[in-house]
């Protein structure tokens, strides 16, 4: 760039380098390289002759330049360009332009020029030179191609006027220059970086290796012998929490973990081949099992004495504190079972106590209920007298009505759905008279509820410590007072009472006590049950017997003979006898309470001698009509058809019969 400035800004001083024109007519020629450029080959520029150009490009100087500029291995090239100074002398750059070609040797000036001449041969180019000689053609004037342009040449003047340009873009180039050469140190330190990280990584790795290794190794000896060192050793955190630890759920699974120690060492000390570890875990094993027996004592006594707090609920306790560590007395009695049933024995008294107490009061509430009182007047062949009602206490109150024949609602006992005994409360602050069978009932539900309770839980603190047997003795023996109470109370209240219907009532709420007991599974009140049927099927047969005499009175009243008058005995009506009416009524209460009755129940039997009675009575009555066997026989039909109106409506076996029986009687007697 720097020779096209000077070459058009000053005259030529030597005569050995000829000017050119500006501008060169153009020629279609291919133009010609010499092999003396090499590699480096650049534009022809204006105002230099082609001979200075080509000797310019094979100086040594700029091979020199060229070369070292290429070499370089790391860097910007940036750094090695030149940039012209502002203050360059022009005649001093020719002088040196000058030196340079005259010190290339007569060969490369040979070379040059054969380079540069123009042969015949290149002459019979084919080319088109439109009808027209080469030198013809070659001085021809022809206007420049369009897209050929001219670049006037730049003076000193001109140079110097944008000079700041030139020094703005060194300073821009040299800044490039100190970015780039910032961004290679960087590289460098950050290649020098990653080479430390990769070694740093295959370090880490064949340490990872090398660990991965010794776990492996861990492992396999831990699982070889861990079992054998879980079972030769204790954790201090173990016997810590033993010995001192509340009782909880964790506390038991504790127990569960020292059990199975203990039957580990009892069999390694069972081989002929004992270990140092199992002598020194021996002493302790037996230190820390009675250290948890002491604890499980005092804390199963702590428990027992709760119950006897007043106001208490047993059940509670039993349930949050006894069932939720039964584990507890399993331990106890497998490693101390004489304490173990001492502390059973415990538990069975202060439950007799609890519940004979209990019961006892229950008891004296319900004994203030009033009862209904039928007496041995309330049979189906005495006349109406004055009724009484009374408590179980015996104190007299004012007569309240009753009727000792009907059923009526007195059944629904039977078929409600409240299975709630009466509270003790409510029992001692009721006003109103019941019959016999509300305090049976109530007493009984509340004995069944609270033994089913206790033998559940029973059945599942002791067991499988102690079988189902013994389990079923102490059952008995903790409920053996409050069996004795229910014994009492049936026999006060069945003892001298005349109500057949409330005895029959009793007997099935007790049959329906004894189903309910077997689904739920508890055999140890069946004694209690079969007892309180002892009491009561025997009552009810003295009251059927009762009932049976009264109406043979009624039959021995009766004379053999009419006595009256031919007038008295027109007057005599065919009405059914009161005792009719009341034997129907009682018969149609024992049908409605054995739908479901078998075979083998004295009822049957007892209604049967109570029907031949009220027949036998009837027939005798009948007779009393004398000679009028018209009306004689009304009376009977109308006897028998009031009987079979009362009962016609009841279902069941032992029903059906009693209907079968009375449709012919009444047919019999039918005009």
């Amino acid at each position: 760039m720097w020779l096209d400035r000077l070459a058009g800004g000053q005259p030529t001083s030597s005569g050995s380098s000829t000017p050119q024109p500006a501008s060169r007519p153009y020629s279609p020629l291919p133009r010609r390289t010499s092999s003396n450029l090499g590699p480096y080959v650049t534009s022809q520029r204006a105002g230099q002759s082609p001979r200075a150009s080509s000797l310019s490009l094979v100086s040594n100087d700029s091979s020199t330049s060229l070369l070292a500029s290429s070499r370089r291995p790391n860097g910007s090239a940036l750094k090695q360009s030149t940039t012209a100074a502002p203050d360059i002398d022009p005649n001093q750059s020719l002088k040196t332009l000058e030196r340079l070609l005259q010190g290339l040797s007569d060969d490369a000036v040979h070379k040059n020029k054969e380079a540069s001449s123009i042969t015949e041969a290149d002459l019979e180019v084919g080319a088109d030179f439109d009808g027209l000689a080469l030198k013809e053609f070659a001085t021809a004037q022809r206007p420049e191609p369009s897209n050929w342009t001219t670049r006037p040449s730049q003076s000193v003047e001109e140079y110097e006027k944008e000079i700041s340009k030139f020094q703005d873009l060194h300073r821009s180039i040299s800044a490039c220059d100190d970015v780039l050469n910032s961004v290679e140190i960087n590289l460098t330190s950050f290649r020098n970086d990653l080479a430390a990280v990769s070694a740093d990584i295959e370090s880490l790795q064949a340490r990872s290796a090398a660990l991965n290794r010794r776990l492996e190794n861990r492992q396999a000896v831990e699982k070889a012998l861990g079992p054998l060192v879980e079972e030769l050793s204790i954790s201090p955190d173990i016997i810590r929490r033993i010995a001192e630890g509340h009782i909880d759920e964790q506390w038991a699974k504790l127990l569960i973990d020292l059990d199975k120690r203990n039957v580990a060492y009892q069999k390694a000390i069972s081989n002929t081949q004992k270990s140092k570890a199992s002598d020194d875990l021996g002493p302790l094993l037996e230190k820390l099992t009675l250290k948890a027996i002491e604890r499980i004592r005092d804390f199963l006594v702590t428990q027992i004495k709760a119950m006897r707090s007043p106001h208490i609920n047993a059940q509670i306790i039993q349930q949050q504190n006894f069932l939720r560590f039964k584990d507890l007395y399993t331990f106890l009695h497998k490693h101390h079972a004489t304490l173990a049933e001492e502390i059973s024995r415990a538990y069975m008294n202060t439950m007799r106590w609890y519940y004979h107490n209990h019961f006892g009061r229950y008891e004296k509430a319900l004994a203030k209920i009033k009862l209904h009182v039928l007496d041995r007047n309330d049979v189906i062949g005495h006349e109406d007298g004055p009724r009484k009602a009374t408590v179980l206490s015996s104190s007299r109150v004012a007569a309240t009505p009753h009727d000792a024949f009907n059923l009526g609602r007195r059944v629904d006992i039977l078929k409600t759905k409240n299975q709630t005994a009466l509270s003790s409360y409510l029992a001692e602050e009721d006003q109103s008279t019941h019959y016999l069978e509300v305090p049976f009932r109530n007493f009984n539900l509340a004995l069944v509820d609270n033994a089913t309770a206790e033998y559940n839980f029973m059945a599942s603190f002791f067991a499988p410590s102690l079988s189902l047997s013994t389990i079923a003795k102490n059952f008995n023996y903790v409920f053996e007072p409050t069996f004795e109470l229910g014994q009492a109370l049936s026999k006060t209240l069945v003892g001298e009472t005349f109500d057949a219907l409330g005895l029959l009532l009793c007997i099935r709420l007790n049959q329906y006590l004894a189903f309910e007991l077997q689904r739920r599974r508890i055999p140890a009140v069946d004694g209690y049950n079969n007892a309180t049927n002892m009491l009561l099927w025997p009552r009810l047969q003295v009251i059927m017997d009762r009932h049976c005499e009264s109406i043979r009175h009624l039959t021995n009243a009766v004379p053999a003979k009419p006595t009256r008058s031919a007038a008295d005995l027109a007057k005599m009506s065919a009405a059914p006898h009161v005792a009719t009416q009341r034997y129907g009524q009682l018969l149609q209460s024992f049908l409605s309470l054995s739908v479901d009755s078998g075979d083998d129940e004295p009822v049957g039997t007892s209604l049967l001698r109570l029907r031949s009675e009220v027949e036998a009575f009837l027939t005798r009555q009948s007779q009393s009509y004398g000679a009028d066997k018209r009306k004689s026989q009304r009376f009977l039909y109308n006897n028998y058809s009031l009987i079979l109106t009362i009962i016609g409506d009841i279902e069941g076996k032992l029903a059906a019969e009693h209907q079968k029986h009375f449709e012919q009687q009444k047919a019999a007697y039918q005009e």
